[in-house]
């Protein structure tokens, strides 16, 4: 399974460096890149939708965890909002150690990523790792992730592959993070057993009666029961070359307040964007946008806070 996943992604680099532009950097571009998940979503949007006020060319391409540190460590770009850690270790450490991706700072702190099940099954019994493989035919020896290639998958193949839990007899369920969720809902209304990836922040937490596994430890999820924290990686020497991006950058620090109502706007309202949610949020909560900026200048020298407060007074 591992196999297979490595070459595809080796396949899809290949693609995305051939049909990428390779003309020469302008100045004051900015290029993000982002994955399927609607809390890094948000988190890039809203970083983009700053820097353009403040007259930068800030753009974004979704891809798959590897394939995103692939294109920061070959040049193809700059920032990513996502870097979970632990779970992403395997994935982003080489990169940090070959020199060409930083780890740059934090931005946001106690987020969690592990195994979680409705709260019916929590309270049948299934409340540890070591208890999943008790209930493998209620579950019919499956556990549900999300895009092939996430951090959260390589751990659960992990666990497969290696019987750790005594999990040899199951496999995983690979699928978007939106059909993943609405499996979950789906057994859920009929009381069904289901384990699946959950995190916070996310609308999930809300809307799903759910509990989070414990057990956890240094080989899957970490050993505080899934709780993370999200850094900002780059490009090595992109800090340098655009300072004051790079100011912006270490003031960025997300509250999970602000992804969590975000989140859930989008869940309650399809015709909001994830920018609209965020947008909204930062107008309840100026201190954050406003700690955000500090220090920041625009592309030809202007506070950044004035401008941008400018901007947002007429949207």
């Amino acid at each position: 399974m591992r196999k297979k996943t490595i070459s595809l992604v080796a396949m899809m680099v290949i693609f995305f460096t051939a049909t990428f532009s390779s003309s020469a950097i302008a100045k004051d571009t900015v290029r993000f890149v982002h994955v399927p998940w609607s809390c890094v979503t948000i988190k890039t949007e809203v970083a983009m939708h700053i820097l353009n006020t403040l007259g930068y060319d800030a753009t974004t391409d979704l891809l798959s965890v590897p394939i995103a540190y692939n294109a920061m460590a070959n040049n193809l770009a700059d920032i990513f909002l996502g870097n979970w850690m632990p779970t992403m270790e395997s994935i982003a450490r080489p990169h940090f150690e070959s020199g060409k991706v930083e780890s740059f700072s934090l931005i946001m702190e106690n987020a969690k990523y592990t195994l979680a099940v409705p709260s019916y099954v929590y309270e049948a019994g299934l409340q540890n790792f070591a208890d999943i493989a008790k209930y493998g035919e209620k579950l019919d020896y499956k556990i549900y992730g999300i895009e092939e290639g996430n951090d959260g998958n390589e751990v659960v193949e992990y666990m497969i592959e290696n019987d750790l839990f005594d999990l040899g007899s199951f496999e995983l369920v690979p699928s978007s993070e939106a059909a993943m969720l609405s499996q979950v809902q789906s057994y859920a209304r009929n009381e069904e057993w289901i384990v699946f990836l959950g995190w916070s922040p996310h609308w999930m937490n809300y809307v799903i009666d759910m509990k989070y596994l414990s057990g956890s430890d240094e080989r899957t999820f970490g050993d505080n029961d899934g709780t993370a924290n999200v850094f900002i990686n780059i490009r090595s020497g992109f800090d340098k070359e655009q300072p004051n991006v790079a100011k912006f950058l270490e003031n960025y620090k997300v509250p999970i307040a602000m992804i969590n109502e975000a989140m859930t706007m989008l869940h309650e309202d399809s015709s909001v964007s994830d920018l609209e949610a965020g947008i909204a949020w930062m107008k309840k909560n100026p201190e954050v946008y406003r700690g955000w900026l500090e220090g920041v200048k625009t592309t030809d020298g202007r506070d950044a806070l004035e401008v941008y407060e400018a901007a947002l007074a007429d949207m």
